[in-house]
């Protein structure tokens, strides 16, 4: 683990994305604490811009709500949407990739048809079918997102697996009658799936930006403040009130930049990893 941390720590752009990532997600969870306003509240005229009163430092929208206080609360929903949808694709995706890389046959044969049936619609459609259907939620955004990124999980666990199974030492837990879900569960998976979590920095960036384009199309949860939200309100006064787009529109890339740069480093320091092994 130290070995790890010290690869990680030897990658610039690992460090700046952990920096960015952490800064934010504290920013989100310590938001009832640092700012003690209701995100729909009316607090002050309308459209005040950046910088203009000391009180509202970020300037207020065309209802008078403050832009700071909601940019830090839909961070809340963009990390939150963002990182869920990672945790159910990887678990779908890699239950699904170990029991068809471990059953073989039939078994793999179907799932890996159900996995390529996915995979010929775009991650954005399909989400924006489902919650079109099922209706807008944080929860229900989160699983459709989740459906269009399991399948990369899958091909990869299933990928590692195959080439696990035939290991020495997984061919000695069979001999010494290990009973196959517990082989899958201590000896497979284990090892497959560092490469899998390395998809991780990709989905949740994926995650967040489709989150913030169901947002501004009105698919988003209407209870919550959220970037793409912020960006499509702003988009009417564009020419007279740029600054309520471009400040939550630069959130998003924040968010998204930092995630890259911290999936870059574990990938990094992952690779290295198995290199010496």
């Amino acid at each position: 683990m130290r070995a790890f941390a010290s690869r990680f720590l030897s990658s610039p752009e690992g460090v700046a994305g952990a920096v960015l990532l952490l800064l934010l997600a504290l920013i989100a969870v310590l938001a009832p604490m640092l700012l003690s306003g209701d995100p729909a509240a009316i607090v002050a005229l309308p459209l005040q811009p950046p910088f203009a009163v000391a009180e509202f430092p970020l300037g207020t929208d065309q209802l008078g709500r403050d832009v700071l206080t909601r940019l830090i609360y839909g961070s809340q929903a963009s990390l939150t949407v963002g990182f869920a949808s990672a945790v159910v694709a990887i678990v779908v995706g890699t239950l699904v990739g170990t029991v068809a890389g471990l059953a073989g046959g039939l078994v793999d044969e179907a799932l890996m048809r159900i996995v390529d049936a996915f995979q010929i619609v775009p991650g954005f459609l399909l989400a924006l079918a489902f919650v079109s259907v099922a209706g807008p939620s944080l929860a229900i955004i989160v699983i459709a997102i989740g459906l269009g990124a399991w399948t990369g999980p899958a091909r990869l666990a299933r990928a590692e697996v195959l080439s696990i199974r035939e290991r020495d030492y997984v061919a000695a837990a069979r001999v010494i009658g290990m009973h196959p879900a517990e082989i899958a569960f201590r000896e497979v998976l284990p090892n497959a799936l560092p490469p899998v979590l390395s998809l991780v920095s990709v989905i949740v960036a994926s995650a967040v930006l489709i989150e913030a384009a169901l947002s501004f199309l009105g698919l988003g949860d209407p209870n919550a403040v959220t970037w793409g939200g912020m960006i499509a309100d702003g988009r009417n006064l564009l020419r007279s009130a740029s600054f309520l787009s471009i400040i939550p529109g630069l959130g998003l890339v924040t968010a998204v930049v930092g995630i890259y740069l911290f999936g870059e480093g574990l990938v990094e320091a992952m690779s290295i990893r198995r290199r010496r092994m």
